[in-house]
């Protein structure tokens, strides 16, 4: 264990993969010890309903359905973090697509950011294969959790402010419980503000000031992790070529290689 780094509350941390019906999911979770773990967390993003709007319109998206996607079933739940739980790296996106992961099940799966995204985690070796397709596809991510600021699709991808209030907690908590995450990666300018204020709940620190820009880096203090950020993998990002492979997977080496070479910080005092 790395000691002198910041290490969180004492909590079991345990994870699995995402699958089967939300129903059975919750069940999993919700039965098991009183004590809080990404499980946990899992299962009551998965029953959320603190938020009507997002509510109605994820129901309508499931119901209605996108045309070439008609045949199949949409989860039309909240979608929970996904990832290796003693992972180094936390990547937060903005929140699921509405025929993404509002379809799918699991952050950044079936839609053509997820493609960009998962293939430039393979090619700097944090994911076994460079396709994010469907749950139980195969897909494990090594060193590095997912998750969002926002957990239900929201029309025109634009959540209201109450409505990222109302997720903070969940976010908060897998900080807490990702003892070992030595970098957190913002996905655009969403994210970064919310990671911002979260992370000064969670490492008790003043809320960073750094402005957001895909490589900007605002350190935390000593013994947290660092804060990065990347431009959205979003189709107006990747298609005019703001955002492209070379330079999400330099961004992440360079993360990557600040595990490496950059001495452990001092305690947590």
């Amino acid at each position: 264990m790395q000691t002198g780094f910041y290490r969180g509350r004492s909590r079991p941390v345990t994870t699995t993969t995402v699958s089967g019906s939300p129903n059975r999911i919750i069940g999993q979770a919700l039965t098991g010890d009183v004590e809080d773990s990404l499980e946990r967390v899992r299962a009551e993003v998965v029953a959320c309903g603190k938020c009507p709007r997002l509510v109605r319109y994820r129901d309508r998206v499931a119901s209605e359905k996108k045309r070439e996607f008609r045949e199949g079933e949409y989860w039309g739940r909240g979608v929970p973090g996904f990832g290796d739980p003693a992972a180094r790296l936390v990547v937060v996106g903005l929140a699921p697509a509405a025929h993404g992961s509002n379809r799918t099940g699991r952050v950044f799966t079936g839609d053509r950011s997820a493609a960009f995204l998962v293939r430039a985690f393979h090619a700097a070796g944090f994911a076994n294969q460079p396709t994010s397709l469907r749950r139980n596809d195969g897909l494990r991510y090594r060193d590095l959790y997912l998750t969002a600021a926002v957990r239900c699709a929201p029309p025109g991808n634009q959540p209201l402010p109450g409505e990222r209030t109302n997720c903070a907690p969940y976010l908060e908590r897998e900080l807490r419980l990702l003892t070992n995450a030595r970098a957190i990666l913002a996905l655009g300018g969403y994210a970064w503000d919310a990671v911002r204020a979260t992370a000064a709940v969670v490492y008790d620190v003043p809320r960073p000031t750094t402005p957001f820009g895909h490589g900007a880096c605002a350190p935390l203090g000593p013994g947290r992790p660092w804060l990065w950020g990347a431009y959205h993998p979003s189709p107006q990002n990747t298609n005019t070529g703001k955002l492209t492979p070379p330079m999400l997977v330099e961004l992440l080496e360079r993360i990557r290689a600040g595990f490496e070479v950059r001495p452990l910080p001092g305690p947590h005092p």
